[in-house]
């Protein structure tokens, strides 16, 4: 049974709501004023707001907006009421976020068909969120010990290959487990610094004073920094001659740090999900209050599905393709480039490539 909250200051009005979504099947709780109503929505999360736009303390718009503020409130759909048919009043609430728009006189049937309306897209949206989730904790037991433990594998075995060589005059077989050991380490290294990593940047995301020292930095020659993490990339697996630049001289407000940091984990996708022989391509260019970067890779590419799933542990095709990772990297990315208030976008297509395009602002 869905729990519907109604606020309305207009006593028998609200009764009429609560009649009538009492007959329907849903639990009702209700409140004389937006102040009132702010508080049950905290207390009590329903699954729908009804509320009269005209009300006192809080009216109808502000009660919105501080739902809106609140982690838990903020996605509860809400439902405005008013006698009003001014579109730019409607187009108001519509704009801080309300679902729906009623006229009074309230009629029963419009208000019943608005509700199972909204309480539908909640519920599809709910079952989008949990399998999501369900794909997320299945990834995380999957892959999570096996990332962890197969460089650990490796590591351990060659120490003890090492050890078992003692005294022995093999200096090839040593080298060659070394160097075994050291990609081992790598990996490990890498996958526990994208974690701290992306910790570090969900805290700075959550203290205005640390947003803006991340912001007050400057790179003052952009294309020096991208091509040498590109070009880094392109020999740590052998494919140099795959790798096509065209950059621009940009300096824009980043620290030289995170600009890295986002093009090594773009570019390193690119190599990681393409074959040798195939290009990956890295263009920048500032188009008026711009600053554009764009990798292309010819490699496998994914569905649009995969593309709206991307995020940390979320890795696909494990079952066809031998790859490393969680899936981090690129949400690492993404989140570094919101941090400075960018945008990163993908697109592909399987068996066609993918295209990631990053743009910051130059002003």
């Amino acid at each position: 049974m869905a729990t519907i909250l109604v606020v309305e200051d207009d006593a028998p009005t609200r009764a009429f709501l609560c009649d009538t979504l009492h007959i329907a099947g849903y639990r009702t709780i209700y409140g004389g004023d937006g102040a009132i109503g702010l508080s049950l929505a905290e207390q009590h999360v329903p699954d729908l707001i009804i509320a009269d736009l005209y009300m006192p303390r809080l009216d109808g718009l502000q009660l919105l907006s501080r739902l809106r503020e609140t982690s838990h409130t903020r996605s509860i759909p809400v439902i405005l009421l008013t006698a009003e048919k001014s579109l730019e009043v409607m187009r108001k609430g519509m704009l801080e976020g309300a679902e729906d728009y009623i006229t009074k006189p309230v009629k029963a049937r419009d208000l019943l068909s608005s509700i199972e309306v909204q309480l539908r897209k909640r519920a599809a949206l709910e079952e989008k969120h949990q399998t999501t989730l369900r794909l997320l904790r299945r990834n995380i037991a999957y892959a999570l010990p096996h990332e962890l433990r197969t460089p650990l594998h490796v590591i351990a075995g060659y120490a003890n290959l090492l050890e078992m060589q003692h005294g022995q005059d093999n200096h090839e077989a040593i080298l060659e487990y070394a160097r075994h050991i050291t990609n081992a380490t790598g990996r490990l290294e890498r996958l526990i610094e994208n974690y701290l990593v992306y910790a570090q940047i969900e805290l700075i995301h959550a203290d205005p004073t640390e947003l803006e020292a991340a912001r007050n930095h400057l790179v003052k020659d952009s294309s020096v920094i991208i091509e040498a993490v590109a070009t880094s990339k392109a020999n740590q697996f052998n494919r140099l001659d795959d790798l096509r630049i065209d950059l621009d001289r940009v300096a824009f407000r980043i620290s030289e740090k995170d600009l890295s940091k986002i093009v090594l984990e773009v570019v390193d996708n690119a190599f990681k999900f393409s074959k040798p022989g195939t290009p990956v391509t890295i263009k920048s260019a500032r188009k008026e209050d711009y600053f554009y970067i764009v990798i292309r890779d010819a490699g496998r590419g994914m569905t649009a599905e995969q593309i709206q799933l991307q995020g940390a542990y979320m890795q696909f095709g494990r079952d066809l393709y031998e790859q490393q990772g969680l899936g981090m990297g690129l949400t690492v990315a993404k989140r570094l480039v919101e941090l400075h208030e960018g945008v990163l976008q993908i697109e592909s297509q399987p068996g066609q490539g993918t295209r990631v395009s990053i743009r910051f602002s130059t002003y």
